[in-house]
């Protein structure tokens, strides 16, 4: 496989889902292998370098929850789910897990690959990197809070946190524009690349609450993404 290749997994139990998903992704330029179960996908996955999976939630011997569990339990490997219309709790919990982002079927093929190349378009340092520039820094300090932008890399106190790609975005986003205000639609729209139309607005919660467990000392009164009530978001530098 070429060394620009990236290695996409498919999970779902439907042939024609993963026949087809598997068919758009390689006409995108990606290698990709499918799994039509977890216990299959999980077997892959410690055996082959993936760069990106994509996951059905309802699947036979592992569930894909389950399967995102023990995924997030190992690293930071980018997951794009795949649900139902009426799984609207599995979604969330999902996102809660660590997803990075979800599709809903029914779902246009070319949008399940649109997501993908934009996951793995954040997730990746070089890709995603800011060109440096008098104008641009290279990281955002906030007193124990550092956001090193080349590397993705976020510390506080001295420790690393690891966040999925999205979980970055969304800190990076709100971290750049110190005290303003920003609704759910519009964090959708510029960080997702989405709008409410398509994209559960309580995707951008779930992200929230799990950047405010991963970074606040206490997250139930947040030093640094705090809620504006009845408007969104904002980031306090003060801490």
């Amino acid at each position: 496989m070429p060394a620009d290749r990236t290695s996409v997994l498919v999970v779902d139990d439907e042939p024609m889902v993963r026949e087809v998903v598997a068919r758009y992704l390689e006409l995108d330029g990606h290698h990709v292998h499918e799994a039509g179960d977890g216990a299959a996908a999980r077997d892959l996955l410690a055996r082959e370098h993936i760069d990106l999976v994509v996951l059905d939630v309802m699947l036979p011997e592992l569930d894909g929850l389950s399967l995102l569990r023990q995924i997030r339990s190992q690293g930071d490997l980018p997951v794009l789910l795949l649900t139902a219309k009426g799984e609207e709790t599995d979604r969330l919990l999902g996102l809660e897990l660590g997803a990075d982002d979800y599709v809903v079927k029914p779902f246009s093929t070319r949008e399940v690959v649109a997501r993908v190349r934009t996951i793995l378009r954040r997730a990746s340092p070089s890709a995603s990197a800011p060109e440096a520039s008098p104008q641009m820094p290279t990281e955002l300090t906030f007193g124990d809070l550092r956001i090193d932008l080349a590397a993705r890399v976020v510390t506080v106190a001295g420790a690393e946190k690891p966040l999925t790609a999205k979980e970055f975005d969304v800190l990076v986003f709100l971290a750049s524009s110190p005290r303003q205000v920003f609704n759910r639609a519009q964090l959708l729209e510029r960080v997702w690349d989405s709008s409410a139309e398509y994209q559960d607005p309580a995707t951008v919660t779930v992200h929230v609450g799990r950047l405010r467990q991963k970074l606040e000392p206490d997250p139930e009164h947040p030093r640094w993404i705090t809620t504006v009530w009845g408007v969104g978001y904002r980031f306090d530098p003060a801490g």
